[in-house]
């Protein structure tokens, strides 16, 4: 059953999603060789607590961590350890928050250094085809138009879409209805509706679309052993089209990057 949000739920709701997004700014400040994923797991349940929350994913179905970090051929899930990240690693970072009883849930690749043209383009592609998502969440549309779009827009590149892993509804808990498949037909599945709040998050391999679970019952990795790339927005509908509750900014304020990708999902400019 689709759990349809109030305008005040939806505002608390961007409160849990930017202390994710500011999360992930200070993420970005120390993803560097030589630090370890425990490091970093370190620093977000920190951040987290210090703006009034608690960590979302941390004992969620008995995980250990405030942070799904899954370096390169790893696609989500993994575990934060004391290995050390590598020049040219990438890494997905998934983080979750709670505050006033709802979720943020949002995600970002990094390049640790510098990272090969072929990684940095499925980085690329990856990216866009979550805005691509993005912009058919809206009302009146369907879960295939969301899926089709990204499907459409990685598989013209060459890249492998997961079929076993899906964005989600979001709200008090971390999984609601609709599930969210990157990959769909037109005009299927569930019809979007004002007030609908969802985790969009493409998972795209730069080989296979297939994938492994490993025994730790978490990892999950690419069946080719190649790169892939993950990127999570929370959405909501608001006055019928797609509206941003998370964002991006911190990360690229960390990282120097310039960008507008977000402004058309924005009834205003985010002030940081």
């Amino acid at each position: 059953m689709i759990v349809v949000k109030t305008q005040e739920e939806i505002e608390l709701m961007r409160e849990s999603a930017l202390i994710v997004s500011k999360t992930l700014g200070e993420i970005a400040k120390a993803v560097k060789p030589g630090v370890s994923t425990l490091e970093l797991d370190k620093i977000a349940e920190e951040c987290i607590r210090d703006q009034g929350a608690i960590p979302g994913f941390l004992g969620l179905y008995d995980f250990p961590n405030t942070l799904c970090m899954s370096p390169n051929a790893q696609v989500v899930h993994g575990i934060p350890n004391n290995d050390p990240l590598v020049e040219g690693d990438i890494i997905s970072i998934d983080c979750g928050a709670i505050k006033n009883d709802f979720y943020g849930d949002h995600a970002y690749t990094f390049a640790v250094g510098e990272i090969d043209p072929e990684t940095e383009k499925l980085l690329q592609v990856t990216k866009e085809s979550l805005y691509v998502g993005i912009r058919e969440f809206k009302a009146n549309n369907r879960v295939g138009d969301v899926g089709y779009a990204i499907q459409n827009h990685c598989e013209k590149h060459g890249y492998g879409v997961v079929r076993e892993l899906v964005g989600h509804g979001l709200g008090r808990k971390m999984h609601e209805d609709p599930e969210m498949p990157n990959y769909g037909r037109r005009g299927r599945g569930k019809k979007f509706i004002e007030g609908m709040v969802v985790a969009i998050e493409p998972m795209i391999n730069l080989g296979t679309q297939r994938i492994k679970q490993h025994r730790d019952g978490w990892t999950i990795t690419t069946l080719d052993g190649k790169p892939s790339a993950h990127f999570e927005h929370d959405v909501a509908i608001v006055n019928g089209k797609p509206e941003l509750l998370s964002t991006f900014a911190y990360v690229y304020e960390a990282l120097g990057i310039k960008s507008d990708e977000e402004n058309e999902f924005r009834k205003t400019a985010l002030i940081l």
